[in-house]
């Protein structure tokens, strides 16, 4: 069957991605787009963004003279992970204890930013269509000033039903989904 629009098709990733490439501003002692030089790592390593979409000292808008066009700063901080110091690595090839130091260090980077922002969001992006320039093992950690609107919903949900129930939502969720065993597929 022909269809009208066969939706873009990406160039398939190169099949060999170098361990090292000093050009590539992501590896251990490769020079960023700031000057500064990273460091040897030989594990994950967290650096602020050189191009960061917020900024923790974003200026004030200022009044609006419609509440129509009302505005707000939108502050915050954006950080870089390493993953690994190998270009030619991804996450699902690396050692379990590599896995368990890269959660342990969202852990470790959402509870210091959470202390100080009231939202924290790890992501990755993979491939050039969605935004990665770097064949290299890395998320972005981005920490915000504001909820966005879909996690304010959630959040106010969450404590209707607590002052409602007197129970976390979610935890009540997990235990009721437990009892039921109508949808799990594995347990331990």
């Amino acid at each position: 069957m022909k269809r009208p629009w066969q939706g873009q098709v990406e160039p398939q990733l190169l099949k060999t991605v170098p361990r090292h490439d000093p050009l590539n501003p992501l590896c251990p002692g490769a020079t960023r787009a700031n000057g500064e030089v990273n460091p040897h790592y030989d594990g994950t390593f967290l650096f602020d963004n050189d191009f960061p979409a917020l900024q923790p000292d974003a200026p004030d808008p200022g009044p609006s003279d419609h509440p129509l066009f009302r505005a707000e700063a939108a502050r915050g901080v954006c950080k870089v992970m390493c993953f690994h110091p190998w270009s030619d690595v991804t996450l699902p090839l690396m050692s379990v204890p590599e896995i368990r130091a890269v959660i342990d260090a969202w852990a470790s980077v959402t509870e210091e930013l959470g202390a100080q922002y009231p939202w924290v969001q790890i992501f990755e992006n993979k491939g050039a269509m969605m935004g990665c320039s770097n064949p290299h093992p890395h998320c972005q950690v981005w920490a915000s000033s504001f909820l966005p609107d879909i996690a304010q919903r959630e959040e106010r949900s969450q404590q209707t039903y607590h002052s409602q129930h007197g129970k976390p939502l979610l935890l009540e969720y997990g235990h009721q989904e437990l009892l039921r065993k109508e949808r799990l597929v594995l347990t331990s």
